[in-house]
């Protein structure tokens, strides 16, 4: 058994899952930036999970930059926990092995275990949530680049630069995150006119968008064009077989209906990925495993790790 942690900008999930991917039971709670307190939570559930379970390790996929020895880099959002070493302290407290792997390379790893992307070798993985993360997947390995940071999809420019300020303003992860994106800019533009509701809920926005609210229509447009222009942008760098959408969002379908009109109108629109529209032009589809994904694939991480260890130290013993 294992404890798997999916660390975001505003919730952790957590659960206790078997060597198969089934995840025998999960919860989740409100991602706390100060780092003694997250430290805290973490060990306070992996602890509680020992005392039901033989647990033999935990996984954890986290947001940002992650380097091979478990030091966070970045950490997305959460700028606290900046150059954080998850396995290290996670290791010592609770004296049991710790793998940590990037959110949205998670997802795609357990997509590929058993999910969407089974018969795919070479695909790419978006997880849509506070920001905007990506996996990349090619002939069957996930590729990190030089320094792990293959991926961050959600630095994309996809708009003039503005004239002064932060051109990250202008990012996938300011324009297109759920979060950040869609939530923020509904709310920022909402509260210049009368009697609004703000709220924290993309599908409240996406209930009140199909009930003919104007705002909520147009930011959902908007949002959904944003999207697409950095998908055509990553279908024409990579030729991927398939894109996977994840996160919390991928389960909605008005979301994905509207997202499918959007990029084929967005596809259309540019004349070289038109004529190879039904030749070459990946599909984006869902993730079957949606706000499961990054759980199950920081538990596979986990498991391998453990699994080639038994191997090498059986035939160690058998040699020896």
């Amino acid at each position: 058994m294992y404890v798997g942690f999916d660390i975001g900008g505003t919730t952790i999930k957590y659960g206790v899952l078997d060597e198969t991917g089934a995840i025998l039971e999960k919860n989740m709670l409100p991602t706390n930036y100060d780092p003694q307190s997250f430290y805290q939570n973490l060990i306070t559930i992996i602890n509680e999970a020992k005392s039901r379970y033989p647990i033999a390790g935990i996984g954890i996929s986290a947001p940002g930059i992650v380097q091979k020895d478990g030091l966070m880099l970045t950490a997305g959002a959460i700028k606290p926990l900046y150059g954080e070493n998850f396995k290290t302290t996670l290791e010592e407290c609770c004296g049991l092995p710790v793998s940590v792997e990037n959110d949205a390379n998670a997802a795609a790893i357990a997509e590929k275990w058993i999910g969407n992307a089974q018969s795919f070798s070479n695909y790419l993985c978006l997880v849509l949530g506070t920001g905007v993360g990506g996996g990349i997947v090619v002939n069957d390995q996930v590729y990190r680049g030089a320094h792990g940071m293959a991926g961050e999809f959600g630095w994309m420019v996809i708009d003039a630069l503005p004239s002064t300020g932060n051109s990250e303003e202008v990012s996938i992860n300011r324009k297109a995150a759920v979060v950040d994106g869609l939530v923020r800019i509904y709310n920022q533009k909402g509260g210049q006119l009368a009697g609004f509701q703000a709220t924290t809920d993309a599908r409240e926005i996406f209930q009140r968008a199909q009930m003919g609210e104007t705002l909520a229509e147009t930011v959902t447009q908007q949002f959904l064009t944003d999207l697409s222009v950095g998908l055509i942008n990553l279908i024409s760098c990579f030729d991927p077989e398939a894109i996977l959408i994840g996160g919390g969002i991928s389960a909605n379908p008005y979301f994905f209906e509207r997202l499918q009109q959007t990029l084929t109108t967005v596809e259309t629109q540019h004349a070289a990925i038109n004529y190879l529209r039904g030749k070459t032009i990946a599909p984006v589809l869902p993730a079957k495993l949606q706000n499961d994904a990054g759980l199950i694939g920081a538990v596979y991480q986990i498991h391998q790790q453990l699994t080639r260890y038994i191997m090498v130290y059986s035939s160690y013993t058998l040699m020896g």
